[in-house]
């Protein structure tokens, strides 16, 4: 797993909001909610991107340390992605610091797609990232997720947004 590396305490101590920036510049945000808007017109799911630069240099050094996938859990309560009427929120959370992405589904569409399908879609999001595509990355999980939204909680068209399109920086 990325988080145990070696040099992480360094990479969470340098990074910060100038390197969301970079990666995610305003246009860039910009399509992601757009994506978020498109993908939430095919169902009656709510998907939400939270980014968090790094994490506070005491949960990086403690052991055990917190691990990507935990902070991602924190999230999803954090942002409420869990309180959609029909149990069908999903986060993608990026963790820039240690270049790992975190798919939480609440329990809706979970147990209809299953844990398998959300790794999946974070590897294919985290090859992105490898080539420094974090935008596309984003696009392409989105899509991916809205797709599976739409597989398992078709819209009507009179579905309510109940979480907002604009991805969350940390």
């Amino acid at each position: 797993m990325p988080w145990r590396a070696p040099y992480r305490f360094w990479r969470h101590a340098f990074c910060d909001e100038a390197d969301v920036r970079r990666a995610f510049p305003p246009e860039g945000m910009a399509r992601i909610e757009a994506a978020i808007r498109g993908g939430e017109a095919t169902h009656s799911g709510q998907v939400c991107v939270a980014v968090e630069h790094s994490l506070p240099l005491h949960r990086v050094v403690r052991r055990p340390a917190v691990a990507p996938r935990t902070r991602a859990l924190e999230v999803f309560g954090q942002l409420h992605v869990w309180d959609t009427e029909h149990n069908n929120g999903v986060l993608i959370y990026v963790l820039l610091a240690d270049r790992d992405v975190e798919i939480v589904a609440d329990r809706g569409i979970d147990r209809r797609v299953g844990h398998d399908a959300w790794e999946a879609i974070c590897r294919r999001m985290e090859a992105h990232f490898r080539e420094g595509r974090h935008v596309a990355a984003v696009e392409a999980g989105v899509r991916e997720v809205s797709e599976l939204l739409a597989q398992h909680f078709p819209g009507d068209g009179a579905d309510r947004n109940e979480l907002p399109d604009r991805p969350v920086v940390l």
